[in-house]
């Protein structure tokens, strides 16, 4: 039956003729949706549409049921509220989808909690009066909890996945490296962070943060290896230690020293490699000490800077300037940091870029202006300074390994700092360099005179080689590098060639120590997982009628197999250590190498997992450029010590966790005794 009509239906005007149809046959099974609108369709300029029982609005029906669904559950002023949320709780996640989706408190509320930690959400937001008329948009029927009862949330949650952690290391067949640090929050309370490092089964890196706990001064050496032990039993990872790596200060070598004699028998080779100083501080000391005299030589270019920064008036006539050389204009000059050595060189290379414009500027404003000779310094300086700051940036990176890096960056030092023509372009990069060559032959240079060289033997000839040797070893492993790298790096470094063959070979003689232990392990678990089938077959030989030949011919079978697999695995480092190294590609992902070669070395492998894992630096790159500590935000300062500690280390659950804050200090720690011991 068709109806003209000659007006519009409330709500849809200028619809112009509008005709209403009704079925005369039955209709297939419809959605429940219908029943908000009329039985009848109207036809509105050749498009059928429904109309609406409430406010009377003709909407579309030519996508089906979805935008009635959507006026029903958020568009209709006029239904009533229970209707209303029956289909905001039912609605598709995509219109697309044939699935209904149905809202889930809990779920919500678990999703809310891994926001909260992961992004440090103060507990106080969320009593923003404001939060929830927001939150009624999206979802009426949700309503969030207190500030009391999100902390406890946060606090189940932390629980669970401390559990979830720990089983995984359990059940982790490789070793853990750890990093450590002292953070401090604004009421200059001093706080520990120990963070896990290693590769599992995939050969995928993984970080995660396992311990943060009030430490409290004086922080010396006995005081954080104490707080060591409490993490290590807390997690019961004592037995799975391979490395630590601390700032180089003198209370964590004590530390470290205090940790080898009480975990003497869980480490291996008694904790002979365990501490690993970190390379992000060692870069940074090499630095401040040059700092000096970088800051005196770039003098006139910083008091410019200060000069146009000073004003907007001075800004814009610097802008004017530059608009007319035809060179883009700046929101403000960037002025560097005395505590963060960087960001001089961030002010250096932007000034360098403006040199016309901020020449023009001081002849024109100021009685004085820079002269050529300093520009000329300014850029030495500038590009002396880049090699760090690219150093700096590869040896802090946490989402890849480092270790194998370890030999590259003390080579590119030594370049810098002693072999590199630009050096005898100036005297002040002469000068810069030889301030911080003491500081680089103290932490990274080869033993080469050492008293204990005399030493009859061998593997303590070199014991004092200035750098861990897993990190040499972890060099080795690179399939990039190998021992032709060595040869390379020492015949580099070493000021005496007799002396270059030794070293090779005490690094060789350590890493086949390291085999032979791990082929041990491996081989004990592989006797352990036969043992039953072993006893088994056994007792059937004893039981035959022709017990002494073939008890005699089962016993050489075992025999033959076992010096074969001995074979083949005494040989599995020399076959790796002869093919010839991969090509050196910029992108090599050295984790994808071992695990496509885990079945060929089974051994090697296993020994790369633990070694690639070391971390060269135990801070980000944003704090390995500054002096100062690492500091808790104000959020994270003010919370109570049981919700701080959870909140912090509950960031264990993500692959790549933003170390509580990201708020960098930009001036010297000077009432924290943590951080005078750092200045060395």
């Amino acid at each position: 039956m068709q109806l003209n009509m000659s007006s519009n239906a409330s709500g849809s005007s200028n619809h112009g003729s509008i005709e209403v149809f009704t079925s005369q046959t039955p209709r297939r099974t419809r959605s429940n949706v219908w029943e908000h609108f009329e039985p009848n369709l109207v036809k509105v300029e050749g498009e059928l549409k429904a109309i609406c029982k409430y406010c009377g609005i003709h909407l579309s029906t030519k996508s089906g049921t979805s935008s009635l669904r959507g006026h029903t559950a958020n568009a209709c002023p006029a239904i009533p509220t229970p209707i209303r949320q029956k289909f905001q709780a039912t609605l598709s996640k995509q219109p697309s989808s044939e699935l209904p989706f149905v809202f889930d408190p809990q779920l919500c509320c678990k999703e809310m909690i891994k926001y909260i930690i992961h992004a440090e959400i103060p507990f106080l937001k969320f009593e923003d009066p404001y939060l929830q008329p927001w939150l009624r948009t999206f979802q009426p029927t949700f309503k969030v909890r207190g500030r009391q009862s999100i902390r406890d949330d946060c606090l189940k949650k932390y629980v669970e996945m401390k559990r979830e952690l720990q089983a995984e290391l359990r059940s982790l067949d490789s070793r853990v490296c750890l990093t450590s640090d002292i953070w401090t929050s604004s009421q200059d309370l001093g706080y520990m962070v120990v963070t896990a490092h290693y590769i599992d089964a995939e050969f995928k890196i993984k970080k995660k943060i396992i311990w943060f706990k009030e430490l409290e001064y004086p922080h010396s050496g006995y005081a954080i290896e104490e707080e060591l032990l409490r993490c290590l039993t807390d997690w019961e990872i004592r037995e799975k230690i391979f490395t630590l790596t601390l700032d180089n200060a003198s209370n964590n070598t004590t530390a470290c020293e205090l940790l080898v004699t009480d975990c003497k028998h869980d480490l291996m080779f008694g904790g002979e490699h365990l501490h690993v100083r970190c390379c992000g501080h060692i870069l940074n000391i090499l630095v401040q000490d040059g700092m000096k005299i970088i800051h005196s030589s770039i003098k006139m270019i910083r008091e410019l800077l200060k000069h146009i920064d000073s004003s907007p008036s001075r800004l814009q006539a610097f802008n004017s300037i530059a608009n007319g050389k035809g060179v883009a204009s700046k929101a403000g000059v960037y002025l560097d940091v005395p505590t963060r050595w960087n960001s001089t060189y961030k002010m250096i290379r932007e000034a360098s870029e403006y040199k016309a414009v901020l020449n023009a500027y001081a002849s024109k404003y100021l009685e004085v202006c820079p002269s050529e000779e300093e520009w000329m310094k300014a850029e030495a300086i500038c590009e002396f300074l880049k090699a760090f700051e690219d150093l700096t940036l590869a040896v802090s990176a946490d989402r890849k390994p480092t270790a194998h890096m370890f030999l590259p960056l003390v080579l590119c030092i030594h370049h810098a700092l002693k072999v590199d023509p630009a050096l005898q372009s100036t005297d002040l990069l002469k000068e810069l360099a030889s301030s911080m060559c003491c500081k680089f032959e103290k932490y990274w240079e080869p033993d080469e005179a050492n008293p204990r060289s005399k030493d009859h033997n061998p593997l303590r000839k070199n014991k004092e080689i200035a750098f861990n040797l897993a990190l040499v070893i972890a060099t080795l492993l690179d399939p990039r590098k190998k021992k032709l790298y060595l040869d390379f790096f020492f015949k580099k470094v070493c000021k005496n060639v007799e002396q270059i063959g030794t070293h090779v070979e005490f690094s060789l003689v350590w890493m086949r120590k390291y085999f032979t232990l791990y082929k041990q392990h491996n081989t004990r678990t592989s006797c352990t997982d036969t043992s039953t089938s072993q006893s088994m077959s056994s007792s059937n030989i004893m039981g035959s009628p022709a017990l002494g030949k073939r008890k005699i011919d089962a016993e050489f079978a075992q025999y033959k197999s076992e010096v074969m697999i001995s074979q083949s695995q005494k040989s599995e480092i020399d076959v790796y250590l002869e093919e010839e190294p991969e090509n050196n590609i910029e992108d090599f992902d050295v984790l994808s190498w071992w695990r496509s070669k885990a079945a060929k070395f089974p051994v090697l492998s296993t020994i790369a997992r633990d070694f690639l894992a070391i971390p060269l630096s135990t801070v980000s790159s944003e704090s390995a450029f500054s002096l100062g500590g690492r500091i808790l935000g104000h959020h994270r300062s003010s919370l109570a010590r049981k919700c701080l500690r959870p909140l912090s280390a509950g960031k264990i659950g993500y692959i790549r966790p933003k170390i509580l804050n990201s708020v960098m200090m930009v001036k010297v720690l000077s009432k924290s005794k943590s951080v005078a011991s750092l200045k060395t």
